[in-house]
């Protein structure tokens, strides 16, 4: 009997990582699911971020910004501005105030536009062909990320990937049908920093 179960031991490890993988066992992700997609983003930004500035009709005001490791710019007349911590609206707002507070401007408009999330990344595991960490870009999507990863192996199970995100202070995972994505049948799914995208490989 001992020397049936130590044949047996390895089948059964096997069978108990392949056959998660026989079908979907996460829920298809939806914006509901996963707590209101645009709801609860975090805009904030923080140390390693890069914003552009635009102030309109003033090109020499209107530039790319990364924050510094003390968590300022350097924006031209005003000096140095922290910024950590604020949305890119209110990175608008504060450039302004100190524009108009200088009286360098009689009635500036000012936008602001995040392009990287340098100090909020994503991960993309499993069957890419540069697994790894990544920053969070403005907008960035499941297919752009994975784009970033250097796109899938050749037995990547391309509509078994797997977003895990932390939802109401719990980590939940959800389906992404990729190829539905790509093919435009589904919207894409939009990140948020600290979600893990998991390619699994083809088991055949």
């Amino acid at each position: 009997m001992r020397a049936l179960a130590s044949l047996l031991a390895p089948l059964v490890l096997t069978l108990s990582i392949l056959l998660p993988a026989c079908g979907p066992t996460a829920p298809r992700f939806t914006t509901a699911s996963a707590g209101g997609e645009e709801q609860s983003e975090d805009t904030q930004l923080g140390r390693g971020d890069v914003f552009d500035v635009r102030v309109y009709n003033e090109a020499d005001l209107s530039s790319q910004y990364r924050v510094e490791s003390d968590g300022t710019i350097d924006f031209p007349l005003i000096g140095q501005i922290s910024v950590t911590g604020l949305d890119p609206t209110a990175v608008a707002a504060l450039i302004r105030d100190r524009l108009l507070e200088g009286r360098f401007l009689v009635s500036p408009h000012v936008s602001v536009r995040v392009q990287e999330y340098n100090s909020r990344r994503v991960s993309v595991i499993g069957a890419v062909r540069t697994p790894g960490s990544y920053p969070l870009q403005s907008g960035i999507g499941v297919v752009e990320a994975v784009s970033l990863a250097g796109g899938f192996t050749a037995l990547a199970n391309r509509d078994a990937t797997l977003l895990t995100r932390r939802v109401n202070g719990q980590l939940r995972t959800f389906s992404v049908a990729v190829d539905r994505i790509s093919n435009g049948q589904e919207p894409d799914v939009r990140l948020r920093a600290g979600d893990i995208l998991h390619v699994p490989e083809r088991i055949f």
